[in-house]
């Protein structure tokens, strides 16, 4: 997977160095700009129709946090029980996640900073990837959706950026921050282009369409896949 090694390697200097500080005050309830608020509240809308496949009883289980960021997706997981392996590959993202986790729910998590792919993590009855793979090519992504199906007993969960003429022209323009502190190229797929790349690694294609949400400079669709 040499394409995904040199992505992961440009997206741990830019959420690590580049746009740490963007990332942690987006993450947080500090004001930001009418672009900003809307990615904002499109993530808060996508994490909440990822978590609504899972069990609210979750005592007992075993989940990854596949590029945890700040946090968020990890504290309500741990919240219902879960305990969560929180893996990201920025450092000072990690740290910002610890320092606002909740004391109480801190037993319940293993945190990495590193490859959410190593196997090394053991095996999960759920998988949240959550805008984490939204930077790779579609045999990057159906390479590493394969790899963490086979440690997966459920389903993994995960996003993409989807096909739509809106979100294409955003891309074009760079118009989702600053150049200062832009993101690398997030590349749109639609569910058919993830389907054929994972038949063509003979893995699962067992996909079910969670939610696709809309909130202006956000535009996310999320995917479950199952054994």
């Amino acid at each position: 997977m040499e394409s995904y090694d040199r992505t992961r390697a440009r997206l741990e200097h830019y959420f690590d160095r580049t746009a740490a500080r963007t990332w942690e005050r987006l993450t947080s309830d500090a004001p930001v700009s009418g672009i900003r608020q809307t990615v904002r509240e499109g993530r808060d809308k996508m994490r909440a129709a990822m978590m609504a496949r899972l069990p609210d009883d979750m005592r007992g289980l075993r989940v990854l946090d596949a590029g945890c960021g700040a946090g968020p997706m990890t504290q309500e997981l741990a919240a219902r029980g879960a305990d969560v392996v929180a893996v990201d590959i920025s450092p000072s993202l990690l740290e910002v996640a610890q320092k606002r986790m909740p004391a109480e729910l801190m037993p319940q998590i293993t945190w990495h900073a590193g490859d959410m792919l190593d196997p090394a993590f053991g095996n999960f009855d759920y998988v949240m990837a959550m805008d984490s793979l939204i930077h790779y090519t579609a045999p990057d992504i159906a390479a590493a959706l394969g790899k963490l199906l086979s440690r997966t007993r459920q389903a993994v969960i995960f996003t993409l950026a989807p096909k739509t003429p809106m979100l294409s022209l955003m891309h074009l323009t760079g118009k989702l921050f600053p150049r200062s502190d832009r993101s690398p190229e997030i590349i749109p797929h639609s569910r058919a282009d993830i389907a054929a790349a994972l038949s063509s690694v003979g893995a699962s294609t067992n996909l079910t369409e969670v939610a696709e949400i809309r909130k202006g400079f956000y535009i996310s669709l999320a995917l479950e896949l199952r054994p």
